[in-house]
């Protein structure tokens, strides 16, 4: 059995080491994550069990093909972060074993076994001690298969357990790195701060787009019966300059409505972004969706673009607010599009019983 030690947080909020703000250019942010300024323990100092915590998103709000700050093309999202659901990892270290000498429970979770050996020889690298193999045990409620980042989240919290077992906290950086290395892609979990366009296969922040995103209600919902999908077996659509002009526009709009606090203006990107990204899902329900959102006083929907899950986006400030919350709820479900989270994106409404239901269940599979 392993033990529960102190709880490592991954989630670590991003800028310049040094506090100094990105500088902006054309139109985009050069941002640098910050590195570790740490002190490594000693074998004899160090605890040789690791936790962690990562949470996961609801989809995206924005997903697509952008500019970086050299005008190089770079795919790039903007996940919306839900508090609750989340991955837990506990790594025990076991010396003298091989790094590849790795238990891991459940068995399946291959994607964070490749983070764990992955993050076990960065850990050794960094701190001199042995980099031997462990026991990894994973547990959480990440629904599997519906595009919430369970596996990121597995990856992420993998990654913090280990650094944790060699007494090292990880800089978003090196995070983002061996998440990359472990799944190919990552979402950007290992940040807790601003909203931001993020290069999932690179690894790396393209924008910070404002201090915060809008205040926003959220009923969650799942489109194809919330099936699991997976993501590989996708069709891979190339982007043309005109979607790459778009996505751009998007972009703009989407800062702005970051910066301004505009959140009609945010659920108009989002829901551009999910019909979009209906040229690859084409999901059946998402007229009615969409329908059912506008009838509701909705500002828009978003979804998850490689998954199943989707969200109708509701100004706080609606009037009748709850009203209309319940209303989007029953005919949703009339439509056959189960709801499943209705959630606020601000801590001081997050306890509302008005606003929390059951979350889809998590599959014991990987996809």
């Amino acid at each position: 059995m392993i033990p529960a030690p102190h709880l490592a947080t991954v989630a670590i909020r991003h800028g310049t080491e040094s506090g100094a703000r990105p500088s902006r250019t054309r139109g985009t942010e050069n941002v640098t994550l910050p590195t570790e300024n740490v002190t490594p323990s000693t074998e004899t100092g160090s605890s040789p069990v690791g936790t962690a915590h990562a949470p996961c998103h609801h989809g995206e709000l924005l997903q697509g093909v952008f500019l970086d700050a050299d005008g190089r093309r770079c795919a790039g999202l903007v996940t919306l972060p839900m508090a609750g659901p989340g991955s837990r990892a506990d790594f025990v270290r076991r010396p003298g074993t091989p790094p590849h000498a790795l238990t891991v429970v459940p068995a399946d979770r291959t994607k964070a076994a490749r983070a764990a050996v992955l993050t076990i020889e960065e850990c050794a690298r960094r701190t001199g001690l042995p980099a031997g193999g462990g026991e990894l045990r994973l547990t959480g409620d990440v629904p599997v298969g519906l595009g919430m980042g369970s596996s990121s989240s597995d990856v992420i919290a993998t990654v913090g357990a280990v650094a944790d077992a060699y007494g090292l906290r990880l800089a978003p950086a090196t995070v983002a790195r061996l998440a990359v290395r472990a799944e190919l892609a990552s979402d950007p979990l290992m940040l807790d701060g601003p909203p931001v366009l993020f290069a999932q296969r690179q690894g790396r922040v393209i924008e910070v787009l404002g201090a915060a995103l809008p205040p926003l209600v959220v009923v969650g919902c799942a489109l194809g019966g919330g099936a699991p999908v997976d993501t590989l077996a996708l069709p891979v659509r190339e982007a043309s300059d005109a979607d790459v002009e778009e996505f751009e526009r998007l972009r703009a709009l989407l800062r702005r409505a970051m910066t301004t606090g505009d959140v009609a203006l945010l659920g108009e990107v989002a829901t551009a972004s999910a019909r979009r990204g209906q040229q690859v899902l084409g999901h059946p329900e998402f007229d009615a969706l969409t329908a059912v959102a506008r009838r509701a006083g909705a500002a828009g929907v978003q979804i998850a673009h490689s998954g199943t899950v989707a969200g109708v986006l509701f100004d706080p400030a609606t009037p009748d607010l709850r009203h209309r919350v319940r209303g989007c709820r029953h005919a949703l479900n009339a439509h056959g599009i189960p709801t499943t989270r209705t959630f606020t994106t601000t801590p001081t409404t997050q306890g509302d019983p008005e606003w929390t239901s059951t979350s889809p269940r998590r599959s014991a599979g990987r996809t």
